[in-house]
């Protein structure tokens, strides 16, 4: 009985150490069955700041409430690159970085919608009834109190607590998260991006509950900052994601799993006069060769402003400058 009693419980430690995946579905034609129990939130979720972080906790307790499946739903590409013709607000977080963050939560289940005009036409209650309700399974709802759905956003919230009390499902409305005890004003994915674009990253930090990170391939550059600047870079190309502010800043440089302190220069180069939009960055006491890797750029501080300087010698010793004060800043 004393064995019995141990190997249960050497096995519950066992089955409580596995760390299930979520479960990411990128076409609706793959929910085969409705989840158990579904616990939904919805939303663009851009930036998967501390808010949505606090959301999806609250779905997961939900979910373990019910004995059920905790379910997140966004889509791809941006509702609004869709139904503006392409415009849009750039992206905190592209697709691929927005699921791994996700995933890294204890949400059971990712869906990415790939939204489209077909997907914009569906109406407010075949939106809930037949695609939540019917195909996955959905027993409450949890969302921020301005959700709006549907075509042409006619679903609103009165509509979703309508549909709740006739498809027997609970709705819940999430508290918003406050940016601080002194500032009442709500964390947002909006407030992320002016706060990033006036180059307050570290205040975008505490929003976003990590440093704010920028990813892509290395392109070549203009093949100066090695041969003439004593200083090689690695040159980034951005597409829909949002860029901060033109300067100069303290980095950590994500690559194959390594970590690398750096310097990077965002801006258009005044000293060179060329006027071309560039990002770039030195990884200190580095060598190997980036061009056509992926590497992952976290902002950590802003420097100082990109100047004019009269000269290639006095912008190599400022840039000199710079790296002390990065070294400064990144071992601290």
């Amino acid at each position: 009985m004393d064995y019995l009693y141990r190997f249960t419980l050497r096995v519950k430690k066992i089955l409580q150490d596995i760390q299930i995946p979520m479960k990411i579905i990128e076409r609706i034609e793959d929910i085969d069955k409705p989840f158990t129990n579904a616990v939904v939130t919805i939303g663009n979720f851009d930036g998967v700041h501390i808010g949505h972080q606090s959301l999806f906790h609250e779905v997961v307790q939900k979910a373990n409430h019910l004995r059920g499946t905790s379910l997140a739903m966004t889509f791809d590409p941006h509702p609004l690159r869709v139904l503006t013709n392409r415009r849009h607000p750039p992206l905190i977080t592209l697709n691929e970085q927005k699921k791994e963050l996700i995933a890294a939560t204890e949400l059971d289940v990712l869906i990415v919608v790939p939204f489209t005009q077909e997907f914009a036409a569906i109406s407010a209650r075949d939106f809930i009834t037949e695609l939540l309700v019917k195909r996955i399974g959905m027993k409450a709802i949890i969302v921020g109190q301005d959700y709006s759905f549907g075509k042409n956003r006619e679903g609103d919230i009165h509509l979703l607590q309508e549909l709740g009390r006739q498809e027997e499902f609970e709705v819940i409305l999430a508290d918003w998260i406050k940016s601080s005890h002194q500032n009442k004003d709500r964390i947002s994915s909006t407030r992320i991006r002016e706060l990033v674009a006036a180059g307050d990253i570290e205040k975008a930090q505490k929003l976003l509950g990590r440093h704010y990170q920028i990813r892509g391939t290395v392109i070549a550059g203009r093949n100066r900052g090695g041969k003439l600047l004593g200083f090689p870079t690695a040159n980034l190309a951005l597409h829909d994601e949002l860029c901060p502010k033109t300067g100069i800043y303290a980095v950590t440089v994500d690559w194959e799993g390594g970590n690398h302190h750096g310097v990077a220069n965002i801006g258009y180069s005044p000293t060179f006069d060329d006027h071309l939009f560039t990002v770039e960055v030195h990884i200190l006491d580095f060598d190997q060769d980036l061009y056509g890797k992926q590497i992952k750029i976290n902002f950590l501080k802003r420097i100082r402003d990109e100047i004019k300087f009269d000269s290639i010698e006095a912008l190599s010793r400022q840039i000199r400058n710079d790296i002390a004060v990065a070294r400064d800043l990144l071992n601290d």
